[in-house]
């Protein structure tokens, strides 16, 4: 072998050798953004607030600028005026006990001179007192009249009974303020049942799960999904809707192993409905028919992620959610090291994604007409910058996290830009995800459904609670008036029963002050 072509073969051996290096190198960067990114999520806060200090310049992606200067920072003092009677306020529902402490007569005599002192007022403290939840036994005793003249004159007689309200279920010992304690138990404060069961025994009744599984599924099928099927004809009937969807796990299904994934869907109306409804359907999995069969005869535009079963459904028009679109570049620049994310491009693009998030928050008391005008003549023009950035790392390699939140964005860009449509739309899709959360919160705590039938209540009882709690009402309180009144209830009597129904009695209702801390 002559020398020339010993160098050539050398040569290719020092490219291929450099490109393995190379490929190495982006590999080991690559797990490096992983490492970061899984210790964020392990440790770190769950915010995406920007985590750089300097000012990052949006519309310069040509050339590299210094940082700018970090501002002087300047250190405020706020002093805030306590707000008066907010104690009494806060009291004002609840009665009260007086304990008075009176000297009794023969300590009365003055310490000085002995003459009787008389009582000049009192200092006085207050506290609250929790009274725990206490059992009754209610024996509903339907009494039967007969007549003895019948009795006498033909050995037969006509017997009447007094009218009673139907048990909620025949046979058991389940009222309907107990049922509705079980429901807002496991539902609304996420106390799954085996929890409730060990509590009740330590207040001495003996009310085991199995039972309370068996009623919970019982009043759900055949009462609260009257409500249901009325909540959901109404949110079919709104132009707006947001649309999610979370895991769920079912014990006991057809052709599924328990380990399988199931899929609790997640439909809400949006900010601008009259009525907030809020409807949870559970499905054996994540198939597009799922929403295609629920969101029949919807028409109109429906806030949802990047999941693509979304975008093919007929007569709807997708808002893309731009908070998913934020948290990839957030995901970009917590995946780099600290030392370098100051003006780095990820943090261009969490800056891009913060400045339309900021003009948001400027339009939200404007009213629909006004906001679809400034969105057009101030935020479109930072998305349209955004998206021309975002070209440039289009199909770049080595893919990074950078690259995929680029490519990401330019994915949605048909479904994001079609919040400038119109001005009752919002540029995300949290509100959903908001309504998200209890089911998550919850399934964290009682972990599973035994059956396809458990799973189909829970959805059931979800529905009522969280659309209750967003019309302003206790879960409780209204779960306990539906109880009692669904038994005898006639079909026509269903819509008055509605979470927004003026005749409501005052007692299922939130004090309006209260709402937000609740």
């Amino acid at each position: 072998m002559d020398t020339d072509t010993e160098l050539l073969e050398a040569k290719r051996k020092i490219e291929k050798q450099a490109s393995q290096i190379a490929g190495l190198t982006a590999l080991v960067e690559r797990y490096k953004e992983l490492l970061r990114l899984s210790q964020r999520k392990l440790f770190g806060a769950s915010s995406e607030k920007t985590i750089i200090t300097g000012q990052v310049s949006l519309f310069n992606s040509e050339t590299r600028e210094a940082p700018s200067p970090e501002p002087e920072i300047e250190e405020v003092v706020v002093k805030r005026k306590k707000r008066r009677g907010k104690r009494e306020k806060d009291l004002a529902d609840l009665p009260t006990e007086v304990i008075d402490y009176e000297l009794p007569e023969n300590e009365r005599a003055c310490p000085e001179c002995g003459d009787a002192m008389r009582d000049i007022g009192y200092d006085s403290r207050r506290e609250i007192k929790y009274i725990p939840a206490q059992f009754v036994v209610v024996e509903h005793r339907q009494h039967k009249y007969a007549c003895g003249r019948c009795y006498k004159e033909t050995g037969t007689t006509p017997i009447v009974r007094q009218d009673a309200p139907p048990a909620l279920i025949s046979g058991s010992l389940v009222s309907a303020s107990l049922m509705a304690h079980i429901m807002n138990q496991k539902y609304a404060l996420a106390l799954p049942l085996y929890r409730q069961e060990k509590e009740f025994l330590r207040m001495g009744v003996n009310l085991n799960r199995q039972n309370m599984a068996y009623w919970t599924v019982y009043c759900a099928l055949n009462y609260l999904s009257i409500i249901r099927e009325r909540l959901i004809a109404r949110l079919l009937a709104e132009n707006i809707l947001g649309a999610d969807e979370t895991v769920v796990q079912v014990l006991h299904e057809d052709e599924k192993s328990a380990r399988s994934k199931s899929y609790e869907w997640v439909y809400r109306t949006g900010g601008c409905a009259e009525h907030p409804i809020v409807v949870y359907d559970y499905q054996p999995s994540r198939e597009y028919k799922h929403p295609l069969n629920f969101l029949k005869g919807f028409k109109g535009y429906l806030h949802t992620d990047g999941y693509d079963a979304y975008h093919k459904l007929p007569d709807v028009t997708v808002v893309g959610c731009w908070a998913h679109a934020r948290r990839k570049f957030d995901e970009a620049l917590t995946a780099l090291p600290p030392e370098n994310r100051e003006d780095s491009e990820a943090a261009k693009g969490v800056a891009f994604c913060s400045k339309l998030f900021a003009l948001e928050r400027h339009f939200s008391g404007m009213s629909p007409e006004e906001r679809y005008k400034q969105r057009l003549e101030q935020s479109k023009p930072i998305s349209d910058a955004l998206f021309s950035w975002a070209e440039n790392f289009r199909g770049a390699i080595p893919k990074n996290k950078l690259v995929e939140a680029a490519e990401y964005l330019l994915g949605q860009r048909p479904y994001l830009e079609n919040v400038y449509l119109d001005g009752r739309l919002e540029f995300s899709n949290n509100r959903t995800e908001r309504s998200v959360k209890p089911f998550v919160m919850g399934r964290k705590n009682w972990l599973f459904s035994n059956t396809p039938d458990g799973a189909q209540a829970s959805s059931i009882i979800y529905t009522i609670v969280e659309t209750a709690a967003e019309n302003g009402l206790k879960p409780y309180e209204y779960l306990k008036y539906l109880f009692e009144r669904l038994p005898s209830a006639k079909t026509s009597e269903v819509e008055g029963l509605l979470p927004w129904n003026a005749d409501l009695p005052a007692v299922c209702r939130m004090d309006i002050s209260r709402r937000e801390l609740a």
